[in-house]
């Protein structure tokens, strides 16, 4: 503890990487996926004999079982050594060991494979086999994505040498993208990356010209870029044919656990609330113009009513923030997390007194924050860089969120640990919500606008730039189907996406190398990695609304809601805890919560 600011206990975990306990738990690791080798090079022979003896059932049961116990000692080891790297950066033995447990990894994703083409072999016998091990009942949603998955892979000598190639096509292209960005710097030294940062300096002129520095740098390299999203697009476009995907969006479905007539109601429901946040975007054009925080010379004037896309992150400058100590914060948090239910309170308790988070500023520390959470004694660890902003305290709130979703798994198999990236923001953005409205209701006149305005910047990037980045990608998976793109077309495409989108919230000044900046557009592991940003906000909005108007009660809901994330489809999942997704009722209830965000926002603006 330095100056009342924590850093984490690790000892219920491992004392030490030299320690015996962790040296055991490694080679323990280690045998473990031996006996899940034996288990799946018994059952690929009695395959390959067509041997009638082969009692599949019963080796079901006993991989699953096995396969339980080296995901949870994977897991935990896999998370320890990223937590002690991440506050120690330099340190070569924690690099060295990260690798090491990273390249043991590569050896259960390999039996993972293995593992679904048998089951997929075996499809036959898979109701006897709940019949006779019905403790397994509640793995049918797991096993069944597990046999659809498998049904768009390849032959196995296909999927190998196009996993090889990729390592060379796609994952390297994205890698370049990575590798320019990070490169890129202006005449006086100044990284990318700074520059970005600087669209949320008070200073306006600053912000527009970051702007300007970082479409010129990203114009210089538009060819480079462009290669990168023409070619990874391309590969992507031939290996989902090859795997019978008709669409890009039908295979980041899957994965989403998501069905298309949700997404459909999702993005309609936002398509609705455009005119509401074109509101608010012009109405913070008008209070940077009349308070002179703004370098454009025609945004939040008559006929360019729309702000300039440097000022969308301008800070508004009412009243000086107040300074939060680290125990406020807490005692903060406390309070919000009981007001909602007495066993988050006691969660986020128990990982305040037991050492579970680290959030001290110092050298060799990543940035940001995140959550990592261990099957070992189900506990986790939260990282952050706590500065004093409130903003520090949403970012708290949000990753004990994400380890009190953990919390609620207690007691279920590991099998179940994993969920999609569409839920998996739930808890956290539910807490963040918590926070944040009980901020507002507190505050008063402009101290009550400025949280407002975090709130709503917050939201229109989720929801109105995320719909911007889902009509880009859809229109670059469209048109690379027919040939090849160069940087006139994605820039192209991109101005019709901030069109759609932004429409006339955004003034003439508007960025059409969006596209080269972000990192989501190139992953090779996920196609459109933005529409389940939109579906978790408002599906927390949502949850919030839907807890104002049940009460205390909802809380048991929320918990059980969050226990089964991990065993079934979203909309079986939402159905479950009673209310239906695949409406546009459900969404446009947590729009709600911003719309009156948005008039009180604009009302202040108009009075001033």
């Amino acid at each position: 503890m330095q100056n009342n600011i924590p850093r984490w206990n690790l000892d219920s975990l491992f004392t030490d990487i030299h320690s015996e306990e962790y040296k055991n738990t490694v080679d323990s690791y280690k045998q473990e996926m031996d006996s899940l080798d034996e288990l799946l090079n018994t059952a690929d022979r009695f395959t390959r004999e067509a041997n009638d003896n082969f009692d599949f059932p019963a080796w079901l049961s006993s991989y699953l079982k096995a396969y339980s116990t080296v995901s949870a000692t994977g897991g935990t080891l896999s998370a320890y050594a990223y937590i002690i790297y991440s506050t120690d950066t330099t340190n070569t033995e924690y690099i060295n060991n990260l690798s090491s447990i990273d390249e043991m990894n590569v050896r259960i994703q390999q039996q993972e494979l293995k593992f679904s083409r048998i089951l997929l072999s075996h499809t036959k016998y898979l109701e006897e086999f709940y019949k006779r091990f019905p403790e397994y009942n509640e793995c049918k949603f797991i096993l069944e994505e597990i046999l659809e998955d498998t049904r768009h892979q390849m032959s196995p000598q296909e999927e190998k040498l196009a996993s090889e190639l990729q390592r060379t096509g796609g994952d390297a292209w994205g890698r370049l993208q990575e590798q320019l960005i990070s490169n890129l710097h202006d005449a006086s030294g100044k990284t990318f990356n700074e520059i970005r940062n600087d669209a949320y300096s008070p200073d306006a002129s600053v912000r527009k010209n970051a702007w300007e520095t970082e479409k010129q740098l990203l114009a210089d390299n538009r060819i480079s870029f462009a290669a990168c999203l023409n070619n990874l697009k391309g590969e992507t476009v031939m290996l989902n044919k090859k795997r019978s995907w008709k669409q890009a969006l039908d295979r980041s479905l899957s994965s989403s656990r998501l069905k298309k007539e949700t997404l459909d109601a999702l993005i309609s429901s936002i398509e609705d609330s455009l005119p509401m946040w074109r509101k608010y975007f012009t109405a913070k054009a008008a209070f940077l113009r009349k308070t002179g925080a703004t370098a454009s010379n025609t945004a939040g004037t008559a006929g360019h009513e729309g702000i300039a896309f440097y000022d969308l992150f301008a800070p508004i400058s009412v009243s000086q923030e107040k300074s939060w100590t680290f125990e406020e914060a807490k005692e903060y948090i406390l309070k919000e997390y009981n007001s909602f239910s007495a066993d988050m309170g006691s969660f986020a308790k128990k990982a305040f007194e037991q050492g579970w988070i680290d959030a001290e500023v110092r050298p060799g520390k990543v940035g940001g924050a995140y959550d990592e959470d261990f099957p070992k004694g189900h506990q986790s660890r939260i990282l952050s860089n706590f500065t004093g902003a409130f903003s520090d305290i949403i970012t708290l709130a949000h990753e004990l969120g994400h380890a009190y979703h953990f919390s609620c798994m207690k007691g279920k198999s590991p099998l179940f640990f994993h969920y999609p990236m569409t839920l998996a923001e739930t808890a956290s953005t539910f807490a963040e919500t918590i926070v944040k409205q009980d901020m507002i209701s507190q505050t008063e006149g402009a101290e009550k606008i400025k949280m407002l305005e975090t709130d709503l910047q917050d939201a229109s990037q989720v929801l109105v730039d995320i719909l911007c980045r889902f009509y880009f990608e859809q229109s670059v998976f469209e048109e690379r189907e027919k040939g090849e793109l160069n940087a006139d077309d994605f820039c192209r495409l991109m101005k019709a996406a901030q069109e759609k989108s932004y429409g006339p919230g955004l003034n003439e000044e508007r960025h059409e190398y969006m596209w080269a900046v972000k990192s989501h557009y190139y992953s090779t592991g996920f196609d459109f990695y933005n529409y389940p940003y939109a579906f978790g906000q408002l599906f927390a909005a949502g949850l919030y609304a839907q807890s104002r108007k049940a009460g205390p009660e909802f809380a048991q809901t929320y918990a059980k809601l969050l226990a089964d994330t991990g065993s079934m489809s979203c909309e079986d999942l939402c159905k479950k805890a009673g209310f239906d997704i695949t409406s546009k009722e459900f969404w446009n209830s947590g729009i709600q919560m911003y719309a009156n965000e948005v008039k009180a926002f604009t009302d202040y603006v108009q009075n001033l």
